[in-house]
Parts: structure tokens; sequence; C-alpha cells
């Protein structure tokens, strides 16, 4: 089975050519103020187009208007818009038909009764992204380096497409893989030196422990 790997929260030409040398099927780029991964639209537009034919691009916005959005599309053309907020199932479908673009919805999760909420999601939002419910004070909905029992997500539906994300990284991974067995993974803030600053070693090494994992289970 295939496994598409999101590289979110690249800022730089380095962090993005990590990305794409370690085989990363999406790149991710935020754009939320408060968080120390946040780019301006036209930085992410000239990263998107380096990344042009070799990853899908995708922008990550919490809760962000219409306005916000517009600025977004018009200056990196993504392949895929992620909502990371409280978006309804009106506001995600409302996104779809605006833009043209699918769309991936994303959910806090730490207990199974949070994966009864992506319901009225299902039919409407194209992809889920599953991630650790944020720390009590935290101003981030993600990429705070948290996990959750992972072990949650094998009683979904299989036919739900959906990436895990949430505290991943080169320890861990190989756990999250043979648990959940998802289709897809995200990760930030397991690949960085610090808070928003992407580290090539780190990619590198993640990478390879996905190989190393994948490899082990194919045995």
């Amino acid at each position: 089975m295939s496994l598409d790997i999101k590289i979110c929260g690249l800022k730089t030409p380095d962090a993005l050519d990590a990305a794409l040398a370690g085989g990363a099927s999406h790149v991710g780029f935020i754009f939320f103020a408060r968080s120390p991964r946040n780019v301006e639209p036209q930085t992410a537009g000239a990263l998107r187009a380096a990344a042009r034919g070799h990853a899908q691009a995708v922008a990550v916005t919490v809760d962000a208007d219409d306005s916000i959005l517009d600025g977004i599309v018009a200056a990196m053309s993504p392949d895929m818009l992620q909502l990371h907020g409280k978006e309804p199932p009106e506001r995600v479908a409302h996104v779809k038909a605006r833009y043209g673009l699918p769309v991936m919805k994303a959910f806090a999760i730490s207990e199974a009764a949070d994966l009864d909420k992506i319901e009225p999601f299902r039919g409407v939002a194209d992809r889920f992204l599953f991630d650790a419910k944020p720390p009590k004070g935290s101003d981030l909905p993600g990429g705070n380096g948290v996990s959750f029992n992972w072990r949650l997500l094998a009683a979904l539906d299989p036919g739900i497409d959906y990436m895990l994300s949430g505290g991943l990284n080169a320890a861990n991974i190989g756990d999250a893989l043979r648990l959940a067995t998802p289709p897809g993974i995200d990760i930030s803030s397991g690949v960085e030196s610090a808070p928003g600053v992407k580290d090539a070693a780190l990619i590198a090494d993640f990478f390879q422990a996905v190989r190393t994992a994948r490899n082990a289970s194919a045995a």
C-alpha cells in the first residue's frame, strides 16, 4: 500500500529541498499568524513553484475567511486546502465550490468519541487529518509536538481517507504505522531543531525511519 507523506510548515528553500529529496508526496504551507511556521503567501508561492511536479502543495489555514483564502490561492495556486479550525461542513462545502480545490479537514483527537465528529463531513471533505488535541493554554491548533492513542484509528471504516498527525518523529513513526496503518502521515515539529525551524538532517532521518518501518512490515 502506498503511503502519502506530508512535511508541513515549510518556509525556506532548504527545507523544501530536504522534503522533496526524502520523497514527500505533499508539502504544507501554514497561514496562521500565531504560528512560528507562518509564511507569507508570496513566499509560499515561490516555494510552491519549486515543488510543482514533485509534490502536492497544501495551504493550511485556521478559520480563514474568503478574503484571506482568495489571497492565498491567488499567490500560490495550491493543490489542496487544509482547514484546521472549527469550520462546519457548510464552510467546507463553500470553500470547495469557491476554489474548485479538494479540502482536507483537520480534527483534534484524544478519545474514540472525537472520531464521531467526522460523520457530518463525510462526502463533503475530500480527506481528513487527525491531530492530537493541543495542550491546555496552547495558541496553536496543531504543531504542538503531542500525540494521541493511535490505536483509536484502527476502528475506522477502511474507506476513510486520512492523514495521521501529532507528535510524530523518527523514533515513534514505526509504532504509529504499525498501530494505525494510516494511508497518509503529516509531520511538522518532529523534524525541527527549534519551533518553526526545519532541520534537513531530521527530515532525512524521518524518511529513513519510515522506510525501515515499512520494510519491516513487508518482511
